[in-house]
């Protein structure tokens, strides 16, 4: 038998997102459109998931930078690598898949890491719209409008 998860809606100016968490952790941030969003055990929000609400609220109205949610990522061993590096990008800055490649010791393998970068369960807090193809914006599980106006409220013009 599964644990609970506890989920949370959130308007924002990119569409609905749902908040995830364990009770304890966050553990998911499901894009508008994603079709295998849970379903809440029924319980109130944790305050884990009331505090992200703040803080992407805050995030998309220009008002922080980064962000301090405990949060539990569940993948490989290569996935997490690739999930901690995208942590290291700055706010407002962007790098290449072939640079994040060569950061976690991949320097053949721009494909992985995008492949991991996809699977990132917390997007948006874990910035994995601050890659970019070298060749142009390159993909995003939320679709192109979305990495484009994330990159907005960071003052990036992709």
């Amino acid at each position: 038998m599964t644990a609970p998860t506890f989920t949370m809606p959130l308007a924002t100016p990119v569409g609905r997102l749902v908040l995830e968490s364990d009770g304890e952790v966050l553990i998911g941030i499901w894009l508008p459109g994603e079709s295998s969003v849970p379903r809440s055990a029924g319980h109130d929000a944790p305050p884990v998931l009331k505090d992200t609400s703040t803080q992407l609220e805050e995030y998309f109205a220009g008002e922080r930078t980064e962000f301090d949610v405990p949060m539990e990522l569940d993948g490989t061993a290569f996935q997490k690598e690739v999930w901690a590096e995208l942590s290291r990008i700055p706010y407002g800055e962007t790098i290449s898949y072939g640079v994040l490649a060569r950061r976690v010791g991949r320097p053949k393998g721009p494909r992985a890491v995008g492949q991991a970068n996809g699977k990132n369960p917390i997007p948006i807090i874990v910035p994995c719209h601050r890659v970019l193809a070298s060749n142009g914006i390159g993909g995003y599980g939320g679709g192109l409008p979305m990495k484009r106006a994330l990159l907005a409220v960071e003052g990036v013009r992709a």
